[in-house]
């Protein structure tokens, strides 16, 4: 069995002045800590899901400046429930002792109107650390992890487009 290490301070929150919806993860996994970048798996299908759904092309996987520009442009931000916490390599379902990342401070100052999680582990982590201190209820949509086989990139897109779609300018 493996043995849990301490990880974190996980990735800072990509954001402009001002972000309509917060989309959350749980905490960066070791390709996206490596790259330096949210989602950084090159399976994860959330780049090419918010290509999709903004109307952008899709940013070539090391093309963090178009990453970053595609999710300010949109009045999107991005970033996880947990600031740091013990866990066993990638997974999400052995993550512990959490600490967690100030959510309610960056809603207030960015002016968050929807808090999205990607996935149920971060809508769970979201209930569980964040939501008393927001008062934003959090909508978990399915996780464009490349384990979650189930749902491919259109259903993903048909998913997560009905809850962004009204806050994505021009779409």
């Amino acid at each position: 069995m493996a043995d849990y290490t301490r990880v974190g301070p996980g990735l800072p929150p990509l954001h402009g002045e001002r972000a309509r919806v917060l989309i959350l993860g749980s905490f960066p996994s070791p390709k996206s800590r490596e790259q330096g970048f949210y989602y950084g798996h090159p399976q994860n299908r959330f780049w090419p899901l918010m290509a999709a759904l903004t109307g952008s092309p899709v940013p070539e996987h090391d093309d963090i400046p178009a990453k970053k520009q595609m999710i300010i442009q949109n009045g999107l931000a991005v970033w996880d429930v947990i600031r740091s916490c013990e866990i066993i390599g990638a997974s999400d379902a052995s993550i512990r002792n959490v600490e967690p990342n100030d959510l309610a401070g960056l809603i207030t100052r960015l002016g968050v109107e929807r808090v999205v999680c990607n996935g149920s582990t971060s809508a769970r982590l979201y209930r569980k650390y964040a939501l008393a201190h927001t008062g934003l209820e959090g909508t978990a949509l399915p996780s464009t992890s490349p384990a979650n086989a189930s749902f491919r990139l259109d259903r993903l897109r048909q998913v997560w487009g009905e809850v962004l779609g009204p806050y994505l300018p021009g779409v």
